[in-house]
């Protein structure tokens, strides 16, 4: 059977228990689309982490970077996150431990924007005039699900007016498509004067963000799950999701690779070294939700 995932093969995958990995994804074959949802994570997981040896930026970095940040800001925002980031991805130290200091990162980042006299309309011109990028094979993986009426739930700690520009000047914002994130909250005269609903950060990204949404309700009857993050935090996503039957998770190894290996290959069912395409996503839907017409999958 492995033989027949080859897109398990490529050189960037680790997987601890490739035997349980090849029976999750024979399940999901048989369930095929109309039992399937995808739940994914954005920054560094749907968007690049880096391009020609530069990292990418996130969506908070895209408005962190751009000329709606005063000069004086700016290096505010660049010491946060030279103070918090290393705390982050500090596999010495639990999730319960980190907990404050994201709590701590997020208001103050979030404080400092809203000080800063954000207009509405300048979203779409900051993503425009922004590096950011997409994973490789990225519009393969927006399209094959909404061609198959697959869900798809981006949950995000970024800032969600932001990544929902990005895709949407990608083209590939489609009506499949469900974001809970960190939204900003304008005031009458299109001003950013706060942020709405829950602070969502690394580490919260559980069932308590979704739980008076109603999605995962609407979705009765899609009980497996294709789960894609790149922390530790990405993990309880598919938390509120009711009557799980089976749920792969794909996690993008990205940072800090050595020293964080060996918790990635115990928490994801398939790790993705340094991996900056959605080849290995990609060939996985294709063999999920196209098995059935006889068409194999390759790693390309």
């Amino acid at each position: 059977m492995a033989e027949e995932v080859s897109v398990l093969t490529k050189a960037t995958v680790r997987m601890r228990r490739s035997g349980r990995v090849l029976e999750l994804v024979g399940a999901l074959r048989r369930g095929g689309k109309d039992r399937l949802q995808v739940i994914s994570d954005f920054d560094r997981t749907l968007s690049r982490f880096a391009y020609n040896g530069k990292q990418c930026p996130s969506s908070h970095n895209i408005l962190d970077n751009s000329k709606v940040i005063s000069e004086e800001c700016q290096p505010e925002l660049k010491a946060l996150h030279k103070h918090y980031y290393p705390i982050e991805i500090d596999p010495r130290r639990t999730i319960e431990e980190k907990l404050p200091d994201m709590v701590e990162w997020w208001t103050k980042a979030h404080n400092l924007l809203c000080q800063q006299k954000i207009q509405k309309f300048q979203i779409a011109e900051v993503v425009r005039e922004s590096n950011a990028m997409l994973r490789e094979g990225y519009r393969t993986f927006f399209n094959t699900l909404y061609q198959n009426s697959v869900p798809l739930l981006i949950f995000s700690a970024g800032v969600g007016d932001v990544l929902e520009e990005i895709i949407r000047q990608k083209k590939v914002f489609h009506p499949n498509i469900h974001i809970v994130s960190n939204y900003m909250d304008f005031d009458k005269d299109g001003f950013l004067q706060g942020f709405q609903g829950q602070l969502i950060h690394t580490y919260n990204k559980n069932s308590s963000i979704c739980k008076n949404s109603g999605y995962f309700q609407q979705l009765q009857g899609k009980t497996n799950v294709l789960l894609l993050g790149d922390t530790m935090g990405d993990l309880t996503m598919a938390d509120g999701v009711p009557g799980v039957e089976n749920i792969l998770k794909i996690g993008f190894l990205n940072d800090k690779v050595e020293e964080q290996r060996e918790s990635y290959m115990d928490a994801y069912d398939i790790v993705l070294e340094k991996d900056e395409t959605l080849d290995v996503v990609n060939g996985l839907l294709q063999d999920i939700l196209h098995r059935e017409d006889g068409v194999g999958i390759h790693g390309s």
